[in-house]
């Protein structure tokens, strides 16, 4: 993986260097996808691209009929996979949105997810489109032994596809945004379940980073010295031991992962670590994520100040 140099802009876009989903994308906008199924079809090996790819194409079919039409004309598994992904932002959007037809869509999408996981019953993908779903149908599966608090939720759902694919990172940031108090959930349950699953998963794993997802979800501006929490020895060690052991294995990447460099670089800041921070936005390159900076503020302004903190250059205009 390189990500390249930053050359005085971002690039906000989430297919990131993924050159081939990139033009995936420009076609999908333009109504076309053979590209999108040439995209997709080559990570039938490699779930956590197939999943990433399928999202990101979800996202700019969305408001299109494209992954209806595709499914039509040319049934398969891309194309179920493309339209259940589809059907699961719009009921998404729906529910966040209190509109009256989240309960259709939720259905729909409920319906496009199983269809598409008869087709290619390896692919856990089709199920994490249902774990995301979970969070509006809130199930309540009992906790298995090893958590302080044992919160119900959709752990049956989860297995299943822990059994597919143990180290599924979509999977786990799916079923951690289960417990966000935003969605239903509670502060001490989503504590329990980033720790228990990040501890599930080995030091070299990105998974590592999800206590500090959990922590962003957590920020309280109004709270007594909120900006120094990342200070604290708890989150700078899990900060300092993410760069310890999983930033080196980042180089070995097909991709480069935009949204896990973002968490870290952004803890690590938070924890005035800028040597460490340097390091981790610089190997980013100029692709950036909206997360986790847009919590902080306007996401551009954050990561500008990050990068100046580090000694790196700004987009000239900012």
């Amino acid at each position: 993986m390189t990500a390249g140099s930053f050359e005085g802009h971002y690039v906000w876009h989430p297919a990131a260097d993924d050159r081939q989903l990139a033009r995936a994308c420009i076609d999908v906008k333009a109504g076309r996808y053979l590209s999108a199924h040439d995209a997709l079809k080559e990570t039938r090996g490699d779930f956590e691209v197939r999943a990433h790819r399928s999202l990101v194409l979800a996202s700019e079919a969305a408001d299109s009929d494209l992954a209806e039409r595709w499914l039509a004309e040319e049934p398969s598994p891309e194309s179920a996979l493309l339209w259940a992904r589809v059907a699961m932002l719009r009921a998404l959007r729906m529910a966040d949105a209190q509109d009256s037809r989240a309960g259709t869509l939720v259905s729909i999408a409920q319906a496009a997810a199983e269809r598409a996981a008869q087709m290619l019953p390896d692919d856990p993908t089709p199920w994490v489109a249902q774990l995301a779903l979970a969070r509006l149908r809130r199930p309540r599966d009992p906790a298995p032994q090893g958590l302080l608090t044992a919160p119900p939720g959709p752990w049956y759902l989860f297995g299943h596809i822990l059994r597919l694919d143990p180290l599924h990172r979509e999977a786990h940031h799916r079923f951690l945004a289960f417990f966000f108090t935003r969605h239903g959930g509670s502060a001490s349950a989503r504590w329990d379940v980033a720790s228990f699953l990040s501890h599930r998963a080995p030091a070299t794993s990105p998974l590592r980073l999800l206590p500090l997802v959990a922590l962003v979800e957590d920020y309280d501006p109004s709270a007594l010295l909120a900006d120094r929490t990342w200070e604290q020895p708890q989150w700078l060690a899990t900060a300092t031991g993410n760069y310890n052991n999983w930033f080196p294995q980042v180089a070995g990447y097909r991709f480069t992962p935009v949204l896990d460099l973002s968490y870290l670089a952004h803890a690590l800041f938070m924890a005035k670590r800028e040597f460490e921070a340097r390091e981790v936005l610089t190997a980013m390159g100029p692709f950036a994520s909206r997360m986790p900076w847009s919590v902080f503020g306007a996401p551009e302004e954050q990561l500008n100040r990050a990068r100046r903190s580090c000694g790196l250059p700004v987009p000239s205009a900012a």
